[in-house]
């Protein structure tokens, strides 16, 4: 456009572009959270109208706990089915059941991901700030409508980034136990324990059998009958696996 100076139309450069920046630093935040819940979920399958998470093996996770403070639901299965699985060891190294977090809230819902739409809004500010101060300056209608159209459009389509400052939070059902991280950690270590100390067979705890005990139980010694030194009659002494003989001192003589 002839008569519109050079500052104008680098001011409504610099607005558009950083709009462009602003939604292209949401939109990278958006897919790393995306791989992220990828990963931790592996090949699970979450099943919205039964609130569930399915596994490969076709076994079900169901909400177990749910965290107020991280506005997270942690699901896990059955721990008998997880350490009877054949591809445990591929799966977790947990004996108390895998598990399996989702984020009630849309995004943004976790606090790094509050963090990029944060720094994304940033951006979207300074996109409006230098065609604000160049529209306070122009001297041309034409400068002004041009300024005004560019602070519009960077208005209108920032406006989604602010969402979340807006978006109040649902309440969870009150039947889901409230569990923070650490008293999450500590249930599933006590149930850990419980998976250790139960036990597996029913053998007597006596480490010592009734016929080893009978065995090891010493017979008693034969007892032998000596002659006494109070009495004049001698008395015959008996020897285990000897005749008895008769004592040359007893005949009487004729």
């Amino acid at each position: 456009m002839a008569g519109v100076d050079i500052m104008v139309w680098l001011a409504a450069g610099y607005g558009l572009l950083l709009l462009a920046v602003a939604w292209g630093i949401d939109f990278a935040a958006r897919r790393a959270a995306q791989r992220t819940t990828a990963w931790r979920s592996g090949a699970f399958t979450y099943h919205e109208d039964h609130d569930a998470w399915l596994c490969p093996e076709d076994q079900w996770l169901w909400p177990q706990s749910f965290d107020p403070g991280n506005r997270v639901m942690r699901y896990r299965a059955s721990p008998t089915v997880c350490n009877s699985c054949p591809v445990k060891d591929t799966c977790t190294a947990s004996d108390t059941g895998r598990e399996v977090s989702r984020n009630v809230d849309p995004w943004p819902s976790s606090e790094a991901e509050r963090f990029h739409r944060g720094i994304a809004c940033c951006v979207a500010v300074l996109a409006m700030l230098w065609p604000a101060i160049t529209f306070l300056t122009a001297t041309t209608t034409t400068e002004r409508l041009m300024l005004a159209g560019v602070l519009v459009v960077v208005g209108l389509t920032s406006a989604p980034l602010w969402s979340h400052l807006r978006r109040s939070r649902a309440d969870f059902p009150i039947h889901v136990p409230l569990l923070d991280l650490d008293e999450s950690v500590t249930q599933q270590e006590a149930l850990a324990r419980t998976v250790h100390q139960r036990r597996s067979t029913y053998a007597s705890d006596s480490t010592v059998t009734d016929r080893d005990a009978q065995l090891s139980t010493p017979l008693p010694m034969p007892r032998l009958r000596y002659a006494s030194d109070a009495h004049s009659k001698p008395m015959e002494t008996y020897q285990p696996g000897f005749p008895v003989r008769p004592n040359p001192d007893s005949r009487s003589n004729p």
